[in-house]
């Protein structure tokens, strides 16, 4: 479903991150659209409890309260289907504690290992705006750790046979490819920080620059 969106697309964002790697990464993606400036801004502040939704609007309104303009945010989340979607957006808490093994053990009660991966980026124009949010989601499984563990869960994450830390480079670039991320050449996206999250990312992503080229919004 979409919903049309008033008013002009922003021609000037910014992207509410200390990640220099995360900052280059969406900027080379939107580097298509005209006009578009993005600058990163680091705004610390504790996260609220809720839904990923929930978590995701309440950081992007106090972000463009604190930074006085238009912010992009961006959160992920891990959600376990036997555990009813947890740890959800706690992951990145729950990872720190118990570690990849920690993640399995989790599940070792369960016979099912499926578990969903969900990007957020949310949009708000300025304090006092409501914001709008674009949604990635991968389906996938837990497995035991393989590949290196250097990007968070992505090496207990399989998706299609393969854990994130395994895919090679031509399997993401392929997967960027197909959902416009990418040129021919490769030339649009660093692969190398797209291992993180190829898949949920990539699709959240697509959506943004999809409505910031004049696209409508698709609705949660």
């Amino acid at each position: 479903m979409a919903e049309d969106q008033p008013g002009a697309r922003p021609s000037h964002l910014n992207f509410i991150t200390g990640n220099a790697n995360k900052l280059a990464e969406v900027k080379a993606i939107l580097s298509s659209i005209p006009g578009l400036e993005l600058e990163s801004r680091d705004v610390p502040g504790d996260e609220i409890q809720g839904s990923i939704e929930e978590i995701a609007r309440d950081k992007c309104r106090r972000a463009a309260a604190v930074v006085g303009g238009p912010v992009l945010t961006e959160d992920t989340a891990l959600e376990f289907t036997s555990l009813k979607g947890l740890p959800g957006p706690y992951i990145k808490h729950f990872l720190s504690a118990l570690g990849h093994d920690g993640l399995n053990n989790l599940l070792a009660a369960y016979p099912d290992k499926t578990a969903t991966t969900v990007c957020t980026f949310g949009y708000c124009a300025g304090p006092g705006q409501e914001p709008i949010l674009f949604q990635g989601k991968t389906q996938g499984k837990i497995v035991p750790a393989r590949g290196p563990r250097v990007f968070g869960w992505d090496a207990c994450f399989e998706y299609e046979g393969e854990t994130y830390a395994e895919m090679d480079k031509n399997h993401k670039l392929e997967i960027l490819q197909s959902l416009g991320l990418a040129d021919a050449a490769g030339r649009g996206s660093d692969i190398t920080y797209v291992a993180n999250a190829i898949s949920h990312r990539g699709k959240a992503l697509a959506k943004l620059k999809s409505w910031l080229a004049g696209g409508d919004v698709e609705t949660l």
